[in-house]
C-alpha cells in the first residue's frame, strides 16, 4: 500500500503531511521503531494517520474514507481532519460517516436511511430541507454539550 518505490524523503514528507512525525519522534527508536506484533503499539488515531500517510504516497485520484474519524478522541480527530484536508485536495472523495462534522465541507451528501436514499444535496440545502440530515446535525450539536450531573 502506498508506493513501494518511495524514497525515505518521500515517506517522511508524506508522514509529516499526515501528522505522523508528531508521534514518530517520540517512539523508542524514532522512525526506525518496530511497530505492531513484537513491537511498539500505536493508538487508533496514530494508526489512522499512518494510513493517511500511505494514501499520500499512493496519490490516487479517488479516495474512499470509511468512518475515518470514528472512535477517535478530539485531539486525534482534529489532527486527522487536518491531514485529510491536505490529502483530498483536487481528488474525488467518497466519505462514509456518522459524524456530521466529518461531511460538513462536502460538495454533495447522500443520506441513507433504512438502506435507501432519504435525501441528497449540499450541506446547506439539506439543512434548509429540515429532513433527516438536519435532524442528525441538530442531535449531534446538542449532544456535544452533555455533561454528567
Amino acid at each position: 500500500i502506498g508506493n513501494k518505490d518511495a524514497t525515505d524523503e518521500q515517506v517522511i514528507a508524506a508522514a509529516k503531511l499526515a501528522n505522523v512525525d508528531e508521534f514518530a519522534k517520540k517512539l523508542p527508536d524514532g522512525w526506525h521503531t518496530n511497530i505492531g506484533e513484537n513491537g511498539c503499539e500505536l493508538s487508533g488515531g496514530e494508526r489512522q494517520r499512518i494510513s493517511i500517510a500511505r494514501a499520500f504516497l499512493k496519490n490516487a485520484p479517488i479516495i474512499l474514507l470509511d468512518e475515518a474519524t470514528a472512535s477517535l478522541d478530539v485531539e486525534n480527530e482534529t489532527l486527522i481532519q487536518t491531514a485529510l484536508s491536505r490529502l483530498i485536495a483536487d481528488k474525488t472523495v467518497l466519505v462514509i460517516a456518522h459524524r456530521m462534522r466529518t461531511v460538513a465541507g462536502a460538495d454533495k451528501i447522500v443520506v441513507l436511511s433504512d438502506g435507501t436514499v432519504a435525501e441528497e444535496g449540499s450541506p446547506k440545502d439539506l439543512e434548509e430541507k429540515n429532513g433527516v440530515y438536519a435532524h442528525m446535525v441538530k442531535l449531534q450539536t446538542e449532544s456535544q454539550n452533555w455533561k454528567l450531573a
